[in-house]
């Protein structure tokens, strides 16, 4: 059997929805603490859906929070990840090196240096480069420019990832986890059970014996 990458389900904002996606299959659910998403939910919304998620593990989603917020929020919800999607520096980032998964938005290999400077992460995620925005944009990019990174570190690719591509770029990319939001909905935030279902159709597929 072939294996595939991690599945996080990013941007739950209904407990249904992180109840099908623990159903179908997800390893990671994501949970947008940051104002300026349209898919940011309150503490108590993540209660609920953390209720609903089973077994699965839960990924706060932060930007340019201050530590105290992202530590008072994990305990409450509680969180077993914390994902930092701003222009966090590494010494704020790494704090929480154990549980941390820091983004680069940078669509591709930033460098060694800018790499060494999260060494304490317990993983890196790669997302599209699109300026000023943090993330959530649907844009695809040339996964297989950060597969040396993947081949030594935990690495999370996002952007664009629907059933269509998503086995694609888990081959390109050789990653860990790939990170899908936005080709899994029918609305910001709001995801689709048709869609979801082709996408972990696609993942079964791709972990079945070849023939």
């Amino acid at each position: 059997m072939t294996a595939f990458p991690k599945v996080k389900v990013c941007g739950v904002t209904r407990p249904e929805d992180a109840a099908l996606a623990a159903a179908l299959g997800a390893d990671y659910i994501g949970l947008n603490f940051f104002a300026g998403s349209p898919r940011c939910i309150t503490v108590g919304r993540a209660r609920e859906i953390a209720a609903a998620s089973g077994e699965v593990r839960l990924v706060g989603v932060f930007v340019n929070r201050a530590a105290a917020e992202v530590e008072e929020i994990a305990a409450a919800v509680p969180l077993d990840l914390l994902q930092f999607s701003g222009d966090e520096e590494p010494a704020e980032v790494g704090r929480f090196g154990p549980r941390a998964l820091k983004v680069f938005r940078t669509g591709g290999d930033p460098g060694s240096a800018a790499l060494a400077s999260y060494a304490d992460c317990w993983g890196l995620l790669f997302d599209a480069r699109h300026g000023a925005l943090y993330g959530g944009t649907g844009l695809a990019w040339s996964f297989g420019e950060v597969a040396r990174i993947a081949a030594e570190r935990r690495v999370f690719v996002a952007g664009g990832l629907g059933p269509d591509n998503v086995r694609q770029a888990a081959a390109a990319s050789g990653a860990y986890g790939v990170d899908i939001c936005s080709r899994v909905e029918s609305a910001p935030g709001v995801k689709d059970r048709v869609l979801l279902e082709r996408l972990f159709g696609e993942v079964r597929h791709a972990q079945s014996p070849a023939t």
